[in-house]
């Protein structure tokens, strides 16, 4: 994938990871629009006067609507969408409460990232090429019951992609997914002290991407143990390990 020549849309690029890949996009000599529920988020994590910014709520179909038509507007030439949004809850699934953060990981993480894709593919399509990138988590493919939703919603948008790329085959629209192990942003550094610093992250990607062809799963070193824990016998020791979280949880 070119990185250095294109437009790109970043759904919930005001901040964390989605931030830091607006900025290496235009570092790298892309125009970045972010998208984002507070767009002023913009101003701590990018630099507001050199990455455009729109507000989109994910969960409102008339707000990424009303986002796309202002950034097609502005940019006819977008070629690269990518679908950040996205919230991580934990959840004590012996309290029927949860329902209320299962809910909402859904709302955001899984049908958010199919109202945007649906709202820009048909311009893509009309262009016969471009790209879409789907943000997933190592989590999808090896869960952290802590956050049973989150893992169960990047779980679907994983199989929704890979529908995504059939669907699209021939068009000239290619489809790959970002698989992130846990990053030191958005809390994660205090969740776990070994996740993996921003700047490092983003270098792998950035280099990852690159790569011509693009992979159709991107993942750096540090997810791929994740996401190949079935195939390597490795599962069912990780998934204990990761459980051991839920001692943290109120009466446990």
């Amino acid at each position: 994938m070119d990185v250095s020549n294109r437009t790109v849309f970043i759904a919930g690029g005001t901040s964390g990871i989605g931030a830091g890949l607006a900025s290496r996009f235009r570092a790298a000599g892309s125009t970045v629009v972010v998208g984002g529920r507070r767009v002023t988020d913009a101003d701590a994590d990018a630099d507001a006067d050199e990455i455009g910014a729109v507000t989109v709520d994910v969960t409102d179909p008339a707000s990424v609507l009303a986002a796309r038509d202002a950034v097609l507007a502005a940019h006819p030439d977008l070629d690269l969408v990518v679908t950040m949004s996205g919230v991580m809850l934990t959840e004590d699934l012996r309290n029927p409460a949860h329902i209320a953060e299962a809910e909402q990981s859904v709302a955001v993480n899984l049908l958010g990232t199919i109202r945007v894709v649906d709202a820009f593919t048909p311009h893509l399509l009309a262009r016969g090429q471009g790209d879409v990138l789907t943000v997933t988590s190592g989590i999808g493919f090896t869960p952290f019951p802590l956050m049973p939703t989150y893992g169960a919603t990047k779980a679907a948008v994983h199989s929704y992609t890979e529908s995504l790329r059939a669907h699209l085959a021939g068009t000239g629209v290619g489809v790959s997914e970002l698989v992130p192990p846990a990053v030191a942003t958005a809390g994660q550094e205090q969740l776990n002290p070994n996740a993996l610093p921003l700047d490092a992250f983003l270098d792998e990607v950035m280099g990852l991407l690159s790569q011509d062809p693009t992979p159709h799963e991107v993942i750096v070193e540090r997810a791929q143990p994740l996401r190949w824990s079935e195939r390597d016998g490795t599962y069912d020791e990780m998934l204990a390990q990761r459980s051991r979280a839920l001692a943290s949880l109120p009466g446990r």
